[in-house]
């Protein structure tokens, strides 16, 4: 009788074993028509392998020599500053390598507690709230903050995570054409009709280099009663005449409502994000937001190296001086030599090529020439207008940077990109 069951289980197993099989065969088959199309359409992202730490001249596995990295969202230079480092060791020493907990269980130290005050300072708000990344921070506020009776309104080329973030939330959505002002007034007096309106922009959008008009967008704010929310991940620590952000270069710091940023690029470059604002939002984020409620704290060696990351940033704003006269040698030079370069004045420098293609051979080609940079193509940015995102740092010298605009022209030239 045992031998029997044995034998029908082996027998009745044999289906769905088989089944099991067809359908991973069919999931195989699916991902590699879709794997298969993105490479026909050259947009595939292979990952090159860095062998140093992060700075301006690295290494890179299977490359001989130093690099030149034009890529890195590393805007201060302080991914590798030793005394970041050393901070990020102490704190490692002191508090160890983890909480293994979320905050509200066992996972709030007082290194966490020091951050959020410093940052909360920084930007001159009442509180601050830390996140694993700014992702999981945009994916937090809206739908803690939103109720169905609300309105939220978003920039249309606004970063992927605030476009995530405000789909999670049940509020009305509005999207206004990018940087029109006279749209998101038409979708403002439309939104009249809800209790609470939230403007949601970058400050400074990654892609294309360009700076949100905050001062209209404010202006508008108030004439209709909306609140505004700045996503800042590529202006903290450099834009502003101390690094505030773009609030702070368009002179709007007391007019902002709510600020999402980055621990991850110009501070320090590790990870973390966070919100800061008014006190009462904080404390609301700490009981309903679902990233900070579900994710571990953050490691304290991370906080130890944007604590101090911050502390070099208040005790001087040189380095950010500093950048801003190279990002302007860096874009004349180009713009000279016959390059399209997007944006203004932000250390985001797009050079616009178009094609999907010729922006990846020509990033294969500067890489060749010493020059880490990367070609973007849809989906990252739209069909059509693929680029090379360049981006300079305080730690780059002149002489780098004219290497750069070099290297770019021999290339544009064997690429057809230039006369």
């Amino acid at each position: 009788m045992w031998a029997g069951r044995v034998l029908h289980a082996a027998l009745s197993a044999a289906p769905r074993s088989r089944r099991a099989q067809s359908a991973l065969s069919q999931l195989r088959g699916v991902l590699e028509e879709e794997l298969e199309a993105i490479r026909g359409a050259g947009t595939w992202k292979s990952e090159r392998v860095i062998t140093s730490r992060q700075g301006p001249r690295i290494h890179v596995d299977g490359v001989s020599g130093g690099i030149l990295n034009f890529c890195a969202n590393n805007y201060l230079g302080l991914s590798s500053h030793p005394e970041v480092i050393q901070a990020g060791l102490q704190a490692l020493e002191e508090f160890g390598a983890g909480l293994s907990s979320t905050r509200f269980i066992c996972g709030t130290q007082s290194i966490h507690k020091d951050l959020e005050a410093k940052i909360a300072c920084f930007h001159q708000r009442e509180d601050a709230i830390l996140y694993p990344s700014c992702f999981d921070a945009n994916a937090g506020l809206f739908e803690a903050l939103l109720a169905p009776q609300d309105a939220v309104l978003s920039d249309e080329l606004n970063h992927a995570s605030i476009i995530d973030g405000i789909r999670l939330c049940k509020a009305h959505k509005y999207r206004y054409r990018h940087l029109d002002m006279a749209d998101l007034e038409a979708k403002l007096q439309e939104a009249q009709k809800h209790r609470l309106r939230l403007v949601a922009t970058d400050g400074a959008f990654s892609m294309d280099g360009d700076i949100a008009p905050l001062r209209e967008i404010c202006h508008l704010a108030s004439r209709y009663g909306a609140l505004v929310f700045v996503d800042e991940c590529h202006a903290t620590g450099f834009l502003g005449a101390t690094g505030r952000g773009t609030d702070e270069l368009l002179g709007v710091m007391d007019q902002v409502t709510i600020i999402n940023s980055t621990l991850g690029k110009a501070l320090g470059g590790a990870s973390g994000g966070y919100t800061t604002g008014p006190g009462p939002l904080v404390s609301l984020l700490r009981q309903r937001s679902r990233p900070y409620l579900f994710s571990n704290s953050l490691p304290p060696a991370v906080a130890g190296c944007a604590s101090k990351a911050l502390d070099l940033l208040m005790e001087s704003n040189a380095i950010v001086q500093s950048m801003a006269a190279k990002t302007q040698r860096f874009r004349s030079k180009m713009e000279a030599a016959g390059f399209t370069v997007l944006g203004a004045s932000h250390p985001i420098c797009p050079v616009m090529l178009g094609d999907a293609r010729l922006a990846s051979c020509m990033a294969d080609d500067m890489l060749k020439r010493g020059i880490f940079v990367i070609g973007f193509s849809y989906p990252v940015v739209p069909k059509d207008k693929a680029r090379i995102r360049v981006q300079i740092s305080a730690v780059h010298s002149e002489e780098d940077i004219d290497r750069c605009v070099e290297a770019f022209v021999e290339v544009g030239r064997l690429h057809g990109a230039l006369p």
